[in-house]
């Protein structure tokens, strides 16, 4: 049985047309995905109402108590009930999962020579067996990146590490960016494939730009770190076999 991951952005899910479309292509495919999701964008919105300063460090959100509070409503109530209702409503069995359900995603602390992140956190190991178990009954696990420490510490996790260190624990066949772009584009044309020397060789060359940078780069880490593959593609690339650029 063929295992996906599928990695769905934040500013993805805030959009209610792409989220009905996307719902309905997961509910139709022959075997269930694992999905990972993001939501950043409206953590900052629900913090900057409630009077809070957003500071990042390269990129990650510093993440003090009352800050981890908000991620954890977001993410773990808010958008991923939101999703779960949307996919079940489309046809899919689909339940939301955090880090701390079946002790799926432990962390510790991710230290960040540039400043403290706070209780942000990188993964350390995850229960693969328990995701397997989901989807061999043909049930869509939705997992919001909340990994929780062994003193029991909940950890804002950065969604694309969350997704590499979830396909490596499950094994994954591949491991899918969806986006609003059909895939990474080099001289104005989606490629259908890419190898990581290709990758580098085109960000120097700047052909690879812009927000495509940081996905490329995680797909290069994934398969370094040994998934299959990596699909960045969009819905359409996702309902069809061999859409988008493959990163192998």
């Amino acid at each position: 049985m063929a295992l996906n991951v599928i990695k769905l952005g934040g500013n993805e899910i805030d959009s209610a047309e792409f989220l009905s479309a996307f719902v309905q292509a997961v509910a139709a495919a022959p075997e269930p995905p694992v999905l990972i999701h993001g939501g950043g964008k409206e953590i900052t919105a629900l913090g900057n109402r409630l009077g809070m300063v957003e500071k990042r460090i390269e990129g990650l959100r510093v993440t003090d108590a009352d800050y981890l509070q908000v991620v954890e409503m977001m993410l773990g109530g808010v958008i991923n009930k939101r999703l779960v209702r949307a996919l079940n409503l489309a046809g899919a069995n689909a339940i939301g999962l955090t880090g701390a359900d079946l002790n799926l995603m432990r962390a510790e602390k991710l230290l960040n020579p540039h400043g403290d992140l706070g209780f942000v956190g990188h993964i350390t190991t995850v229960n693969g067996e328990a995701i397997r178990m989901f989807t061999s009954r043909g049930i869509v696990p939705v997992v919001a990146p909340i990994g929780f420490g062994f003193d029991g510490q909940p950890y804002n996790i950065n969604a694309d590490h969350a997704a590499l260190a979830l396909a490596q624990g499950v094994n994954a066949d591949a491991l899918m960016f969806v986006t609003n772009v059909p895939g990474v584009k080099i001289d104005g044309a989606v490629v259908p494939h890419l190898s990581l020397a290709d990758v580098e060789a085109q960000i120097a060359s700047g052909q690879i730009n812009g927000g495509m940078i940081p996905k490329a780069r995680s797909a290069v880490e994934a398969v370094s770190a040994g998934v299959r593959s990596v699909v960045i593609c969009d819905l359409d690339g996702l309902r069809r076999s061999g859409g988008g650029t493959i990163i192998s």
